[in-house]
């Protein structure tokens, strides 16, 4: 049996994940993982690139007895996007990793018409307006530490800083890329005209790379720190948004929904076009883990407005409760509404309509529920029209995915069957699967993919329906 190790750096766990070409996870450890503090101000948040290499490393230790080390056959890392640093030609960072949680960056998106409208930022890299984007980080570089861009060899995003690390080959993860708001959509590679206005050189960046290619190595030293005997190839991967898609099995034109705190509607498209409605609403489109293809996609906040319920009707009650209590209720919650703010940049206050005597927490709950499956909805739309498709189905992972009244409501409301994958870690699947064929033990990731099989648990609309139609 074969295995690849997935180095998963996520903002509240590291983890390192041994998986068999089975597809089948054998083994994994995690630490926690936190930014530090900036120096210059509390309020800034930078991640800590060698203590997150020394937890990955400790947590391959912790399970490498579960496999005989020469089974492993390759190792890819997977990460949040945007976040990087500026190294030397060694590799040293000469700044710490600004973290997309740093609040620095968000004056540098004010006033980025200085150097180029957002408008044009958008049509040319079909990323959305987010402070947290990579070029928000090196326009505050240049403008507070520009001594250091000056020494830079090179910038390497935080999967490639760890890559180096392990291989000594400097390179970037074309996933990662797609987020930075440097790119072209219609090239695939960096845009000259937003690098030119900055005053950047391409040079700066190390090659690009696509998912699934060998970056290189592991270096003696490498092989030493990880515990893993032979010099076996570092795989890229990326960002973990597509990976996820990539292993929830998700089909090119199929509409895929990842239900977390925030919610992220997403498709896999040659072709993608957003207007600045578009963007005003939280789109943004990056590059898939198939070089070629696109990832359109919306979000707005999603759990993190249940929870809110939760905490402040329920009182540490659980979900089984809230689900009873919104399960008795029928739709349209006796003319209850709650109208979130979808979107931390939403000018007005969110409000609970329809309250009377009779009305209870779960009727709020429930109309909770509602309004965020009414958005899904008009954002199906939207996407249907920036991709060219008529959805037939919706693909459905993370935690918003195990609650049942939910995902029958989105059923109900969509008037479509709603696939809830099977795969409990897509992301890590995704991303062995390109480890695996970067390895060579398929010829492809798709071939990866084709074998090891992925299961759907499918929920169809129900007697609901009609009454949804019609509010």
């Amino acid at each position: 049996m074969s295995y690849v190790l997935c180095l998963d750096c996520g903002a509240t766990n590291v983890r390192s994940i041994l998986v068999n070409e089975k597809g089948e996870l054998v083994a994994k450890a995690s630490r926690p993982n936190s930014t530090d503090t900036g120096k210059e101000n509390t309020q800034y948040h930078v991640w800590n690139a060698d203590r997150i290499l020394n937890q990955l490393a400790e947590c391959t230790h912790e399970i490498l007895p579960k496999v005989a080390p020469s089974q492993i056959k390759g190792v890819t890392i997977t990460t949040f996007g945007v976040d990087g640093a500026l190294v030397n030609a060694q590799g040293e960072l000469l700044y710490p990793v600004i973290s997309w949680k740093c609040p620095r960056t968000a004056e540098v998106m004010k006033n980025i018409s200085r150097y180029l409208s957002q408008s044009k930022l958008n049509e040319i890299s079909g990323v959305g307006e987010f402070a947290f984007n990579t070029i928000y980080k090196l326009i505050w570089l240049k403008e507070n530490r520009p001594e250091l861009l000056k020494q830079a060899h090179a910038w390497l995003f935080i999967s490639n800083i760890l890559a180096y690390r392990l291989t000594g080959v400097m390179a970037t993860d074309r996933t990662m890329a797609g987020t930075s708001q440097m790119t072209d959509l219609a090239t695939g590679d960096w845009s000259e005209e937003i690098l030119g206005t900055l005053g950047i050189s391409k040079d700066l960046f190390p090659p690009m790379v696509n998912a699934g290619d060998v970056i290189g190595h592991l270096t003696p030293s490498a092989c030493e720190l990880l515990g893993i005997p032979n010099a076996v190839p570092v795989v890229s991967t990326g960002h973990d948004t597509q990976f996820a898609l990539f292993g929830s099995g998700v089909k090119e034109n199929q509409p895929f929904l990842s239900s977390g705190t925030w919610e992220i509607l997403m498709l896999r498209t040659p072709h993608a076009k957003l207007d600045a409605e578009d963007y005003a609403a939280g789109a943004t489109v990056e590059f898939d883990s198939k070089h070629g293809l696109l990832n359109p996609g919306l979000q707005w906040i999603a759990s993190g407005i249940i929870e809110w319920v939760k905490a402040t009707c329920y009182n540490g009650e659980n979900y089984d409760t809230m689900d009873a209590e919104a399960a008795a209720i029928a739709p349209g919650c006796d003319g209850v509404k709650l109208i979130p703010n979808f979107l931390p940049s939403d000018a007005t206050p969110g409000s609970i309509e329809g309250l009377i005597l009779g009305r209870t927490r779960g009727h709020i709950y429930r109309a909770a529920m509602e309004a965020l499956t009414f958005r899904l909805k008009s954002r199906l739309e939207k996407l249907e029209k920036v991709g060219g498709f008529k959805a037939t189905e919706l693909l459905l992972v993370g935690g918003g995915a195990r609650n049942k009244i939910w995902t029958q409501m989105r059923a109900d409301i969509l008037g479509l069957p709603i696939l809830v994958s099977t795969v409990s870690e897509s992301t890590v699947l995704g991303a062995a699967m390109y480890a695996l064929a970067g390895a060579g033990i398929y010829p492809t990731p798709e071939a990866a993919r084709d074998t090891i099989g992925i299961s759907y648990e499918t929920t169809y609309p129900g007697e609901q329906q009609g009454v949804y139609s019609m509010l």
